[in-house]
């Protein structure tokens, strides 16, 4: 009776064991590796990994972001702040019009979000939230060709939060549906030359013509698979 009892108690601990990496964290969510594709300021792309149920309902996601700006320069900015060479009236839109200036830009985003695990809400259909920090790399360029380009970088902190809903599909592979808002800091502003600090002075000139992420609102869709 002894050595069935300690045969028992083995056992059961041998199970648990299994099933835990560290006191109190399980394994056995899976870990699931997706790419999502939509809008967060302009066409976006995310790829991320998600350590889901780390402790209970609790996980831990990190991801990878890219956006291509459409509006990388501030259309109503003047040309020439200073009034030198144009009139402060002569507008970035209207050498766009006029055919002598183009844009370019991006937005490059790393997170690290904790997640939680709502469970499923029909069968098939999972959700779970996540929020977390936000580290972003802009970069705008106004070119006017053969006259020149300026190319204007910021690095900013932020946080986010947001929700996934996935459907699973076949084996191991989901459809995948994010849902979420990023809200971005001030910060200094790189403009090859030069540094500009907030308050500093021509800040506020330089801030007014490079567009970056404030508040962004976020909308992709995708697949993750699980390991």
């Amino acid at each position: 009776m002894k050595k069935l009892l300690a045969l028992t108690i083995s056992a059961g601990l041998a199970t648990a064991g299994a099933q835990t990496l560290g006191v109190g964290f399980s394994t056995g969510g899976g870990l699931e590796l997706g790419l999502t594709g939509g809008y967060a300021n302009g066409l976006s792309g995310e790829a991320f990994v998600h350590a889901p149920n780390l402790a209970g309902p609790f996980g831990l996601k990190v991801g990878a972001s890219y956006t291509r700006a459409a509006d990388a320069i501030n259309d109503s900015s003047p040309v020439d702040p200073t009034g030198t060479l144009f009139p402060t009236t002569y507008t970035f839109g209207q050498a766009k019009q006029d055919g002598v200036a183009s844009e370019s830009g991006s937005h490059t985003v790393l997170s690290v979000d904790g997640t939680y695990n709502v469970g499923e809400l029909t069968p098939g259909v999972g959700a779970t939230l996540y929020a977390g920090g936000r580290y972003g790399f802009f970069r705008s360029t106004e070119d006017y060709g053969t006259s020149g380009s300026t190319t204007y970088s910021s690095n900013a902190f932020g946080i986010g939060a947001g929700v996934m809903v996935s459907y699973a599909l076949a084996g191991n592979l989901s459809l995948v549906g994010d849902l979420g808002v990023d809200q971005f800091f001030g910060s200094s502003i790189n403009t090859g030359s030069d540094t500009f600090q907030q308050g500093e002075a021509g800040y506020s000139a330089i801030s007014n013509k490079f567009v970056r992420p404030g508040t962004v609102f976020k909308a992709r869709i995708g697949v993750k698979t699980t390991f």
